[in-house]
């Protein structure tokens, strides 16, 4: 049975599970996890596949990889890729997708984080490259700039974020437009190398070479 985007979108436990989850991490002070990022990230995940010309069901599932990758924030932060991965399973699985489609879905998402993450196949190098990629100040809950930590600054300092994939010349880049009077350049690079280091990692899965360009200049 081929499992579609809308049909996870329309399972109650994916939704308690990412309405919860936002919620749990709003109160320890961590950015918006809620529809907004999800669903950006289930978007530009199966963007980057069709624009590499994979197979749609592929595209799909990098689509519904990207829309529950963050469920297992419902659990705990540490380790969220592992234990998402882990809810994931029994939820996909319940609703009758096939064994192998959900091993290439849950095994994204437990790779989806820099700690210990790896673009084992396409679907999750695609759901690197497309969470990495969301920075943006309107995930930042935090309304007093005096108390804002790194995090808090990077994401608002970022005003443009977007991913463009190039088939011909195979490159993927990440474009970042970041207001420098709010949050230096370096301080990016502070908490977001590690990252950037995955979506290369990603980006070569996928055949393809990684640019990371910020404010028109091309820094990766």
């Amino acid at each position: 049975m081929n499992i579609t985007l809308e049909d996870v979108k329309e399972n109650p436990m994916v939704d308690a599970c990412i309405r919860k989850g936002n919620e749990y991490l709003g109160v320890m002070g961590f950015t918006e996890h809620s529809y907004r990022h999800i669903n950006l990230v289930s978007s530009i995940a199966r963007n980057i596949l069709e624009k590499l010309g994979r197979p749609q069901r592929e595209c799909e599932l990098a689509a519904i990889a990207g829309y529950m990758h963050d469920i297992g924030n419902v659990i705990n932060r540490n380790d969220h890729g592992i234990s998402g991965a882990n809810i994931a399973f029994n939820l996909l699985l319940n609703m009758g997708m096939s064994p192998e489609e959900v091993c290439m879905v849950t095994s994204a998402i437990a790779n989806h984080e820099e700690q210990y993450g790896y673009p084992v196949n396409t679907v999750a190098a695609a759901l690197i490259v497309a969470d990495k990629s969301d920075v943006h100040r309107s995930r930042v809950r935090n309304q007093d700039f005096a108390t804002f930590d790194i995090h808090d600054r990077v994401n608002y300092a970022a005003s443009h974020a977007f991913v463009y994939v190039n088939d011909d010349i195979r490159t993927i880049t990440m474009e970042l437009n970041i207001d420098i009077e709010i949050c230096p350049v370096m301080e990016y690079f502070e908490i977001f190398l590690s990252r950037m280091t995955l979506c290369r990692r990603a980006a070569n899965y996928l055949g393809c070479n990684f640019q990371l360009v910020i404010n028109g200049a091309k820094l990766l």
